[in-house]
């Protein structure tokens, strides 16, 4: 199984990174449509596609208005969007407003259920986040493999959602800020660098990826990654084009 980042950023595209989006190919799943989603159509290869939305701020949505060209010359049978019913409202009735986006694509609108079973038998569910409009973390689980994906949050050493990703092999999660700006990660809804570790170490995770890191930093290490190093060692950063094998 090989899940590609098609996207690792927050906020606003730069030179480097587009906003998050995560791709599963095989199995026809992307998690968020931020800027990224125009990547899917180098590898969409089913003739289903289920998009797990976490929230419906515009870095994570907006790339669903890409969705004519992912999908041209391709046979579709169903393409469905996953998302809390507030959260499928507010697409519908905004982003795809007649005024923004005359075409209305031919999504299917499904409220999430609390345990959604993708085609290979895997289990996604999901868990609350404290962000600002509200957000939600994914889980899938393998009989011998697991990841989790905790985006736009702030981590802290005791945040309740720790419970949630216990155990998971890769740990995907925001890291916007460098640590010494937890004041404006605190407003924001964003996460600081060595309570990120902390979370990861928390929940015994086998591997950390930082991501939905700062777009006005192009850095090669935008977030400090020896501070979250010392703390938790299997730690990477993220970057637009990586894959990840399970």
């Amino acid at each position: 199984m090989k899940l590609h980042l098609l996207g690792t950023t927050g906020y606003h595209p730069n030179n480097r990174r587009h906003t998050a989006c995560m791709m599963l190919p095989e199995l026809g799943v992307l998690l968020d449509a931020g800027s990224g989603m125009f990547r899917a159509r180098d590898h969409l290869c089913t003739p289903t596609l289920d998009i797990f939305l976490t929230h419906t701020h515009l870095d994570h949505v907006f790339g669903l208005t890409f969705i004519f060209d992912v999908i041209a010359g391709k046979k579709m049978q169903r393409m469905t969007v996953h998302a809390l019913p507030d959260k499928l409202a507010a697409v519908d009735d905004h982003l795809f407003s007649p005024d923004l986006f005359p075409v209305k694509p031919p999504f299917e609108w499904r409220r999430l259920a609390d345990e959604v079973i993708l085609s290979d038998g895997s289990r996604l569910t999901h868990f609350p986040l404290d962000h600002p409009g509200g957000s939600i973390g994914f889980r899938i689980d393998w009989p011998d493999r697991s990841l989790a994906y905790v985006t736009d949050t702030t981590a802290k050493r005791d945040a309740p959602y720790i419970e949630q990703i216990r155990g998971v092999d890769v740990l995907f999660h925001e890291c916007y800020f460098r640590d010494g700006m937890e004041e404006q990660a605190e407003l924001t809804g964003h996460s600081c660098t060595t309570p990120v570790a902390q979370v990861a170490k928390a929940a015994a995770a086998g591997r950390l990826i930082l991501m939905h890191v700062d777009p006005t930093s192009e850095e090669d290490d935008p977030i400090g990654i020896d501070r979250a190093r010392a703390i938790f060692p299997e730690t990477e950063i993220a970057e637009d084009g990586m894959v990840i094998e399970f």
